[in-house]
């Protein structure tokens, strides 16, 4: 279930979700369980909080788990998560 009206944490708390995530799922059951919160609002990845939040939760793990599946630490690849996404804010500011 998503509780809309509950606010979001600050996206640096999701971080030790992403992590946990990243370890249990490989990419491809991660990305299934993005449809399926897309499409039925649940999935077995990450059962509760607001759509939005559980489908960007979702896809920072995948991504550091195809990473990890590339050949980066889990730490190298949370590293390196962090840095696109500081980018990606940047350019937003500019």
């Amino acid at each position: 279930m998503t509780n809309e009206a509950t606010p979001s944490p600050h996206p640096d708390l999701h971080l030790a979700e992403v992590r946990a995530l990243a370890q249990r799922f490989g990419p491809e059951e991660l990305e299934a369980c993005i449809r399926d919160q897309l499409k039925e609002g649940a999935n077995i990845c990450e059962p509760s909080g607001r759509t939005e939040e559980i489908v960007g939760v979702l896809a920072k793990a995948e991504f550091v788990k195809a990473l990890m599946e590339k050949g980066f630490t889990l730490s190298e690849a949370i590293r390196e998560l962090g840095r696109r996404m500081r980018a990606v804010q940047q350019q937003g500011e500019s």
